[in-house]
């Protein structure tokens, strides 16, 4: 436990000490205001409840991204610049660099989730928001995000450089969101098989309307741990060959 926690501590602190991290954390918030202003914050006379539930929408879309962004870095920078070795050889296994990469990264995309909340709270100048709906709506973006955090991971662990692991990892995401659209457009039980694989739509929805689904945290969180197996296994693989 005491690995995991100083690799995962190493990892934010190379996020928060470098100008990476930074450019990534300005850009996602830029983002968010911008379709925030764009999309939710209209002339239009709306219930504050859309206006959230619009805000969490767009927001996922970014944590997508940022998910993507930054773990682009974690396993193929390693092997990269050869400190893959090092790692291999210090008294820590395969599942604790993992763990730990990924919590470090996860703790991150956290920390730049989380500075978004001044937006809902601008709702309240000329509305009346629920605090329950937005503490569903972080649920679930911090759920996606950690979905997407291990997806990431997988794709950094496969990958020997980061341009190589942002497309395989944003590749990845991509076909794990294509069940949404999919499902739209094939007859039941495929198209129920197709929506329950989808990251996104049937699972986030309930928290954009500020409902804590129970299977949807399930199925993120089984997802996460998915994910994070599959990268455990490809670095054991990669010790072996």
């Amino acid at each position: 436990m005491r690995e995991i926690v100083l690799l995962a501590r190493r990892e934010l602190s190379a996020y928060l000490n470098t100008s990476w991290g930074y450019a990534i954390l300005l850009v996602m918030l830029v983002l968010d205001g911008l379709m925030f202003n764009a999309f939710a914050m209209t002339n239009q006379a709306r219930f504050s409840a859309d206006v959230l539930e619009d805000f969490f929408f767009y927001s996922s879309g970014t944590t997508m991204i940022a998910g993507v962004l930054l773990t682009m870095r974690l396993l193929a920078e390693e092997r990269q610049t050869g400190t893959m070795v090092l790692l291999q050889l210090a008294p820590i296994n395969e599942a604790q660099i993992v763990i730990g990469k990924f919590l470090g990264a996860f703790g991150f995309l956290s920390i730049i989730t989380l500075l978004t909340i001044y937006m809902p709270i601008l709702i309240e100048v000329n509305g009346k928001v629920s605090w329950g709906q937005i503490g569903a709506g972080y649920l679930g973006l911090l759920s996606l995000g950690a979905a997407t955090i291990a997806i990431g991971t997988l794709g950094s662990a496969i990958a020997k450089n980061q341009l190589f692991a942002a497309v395989l990892g944003g590749g990845i995401l991509v076909l794990m969101l294509l069940g949404w659209l999919l499902g739209r457009v094939t007859e039941p039980p495929v198209s129920g098989v197709l929506s329950y694989a989808a990251l996104f739509d049937r699972h986030f929805q309930p928290f954009q309307r500020g409902r804590i689904n129970t299977e949807s945290l399930i199925y993120y969180a089984s997802v996460t741990f998915g994910f994070l197996l599959l990268s455990i296994r490809v670095l054991q693989s990669r010790r072996l060959s």
